[in-house]
């Protein structure tokens, strides 16, 4: 028997299609702090002046609510589906 799209279902998908775009696009934006991968290939050439700035805590923030709400939408549709079926 198909599931039928309710509603909210739909709602929450369209915000996880939202959010995941958001997440990655946040995630990329990030400053590199080294001491990863590339270091050991010779690739940690950068150095940090003084720590991070205002702009990079200001996007670790929004990349924590945006994770947040990632999170949420998946528990919510599992929910979702759950109680639909």
């Amino acid at each position: 028997m198909p599931l039928a799209m309710t509603g909210p279902i739909v709602a929450l998908s369209i915000v996880l299609i939202i959010t995941s775009l958001l997440l990655t696009l946040a995630i990329l934006r990030h400053e590199s702090q080294g001491g990863g991968m590339s270091d050991l290939f010779g690739g940690g050439m950068s150095t940090a002046f003084g720590g991070s700035t205002i702009a990079q805590r200001n996007l670790d923030r929004i990349t924590v609510i945006v994770g947040v709400v990632w999170f949420a939408c998946i528990v919510g549709l599992l929910l979702l589906w759950k109680v639909n079926s």
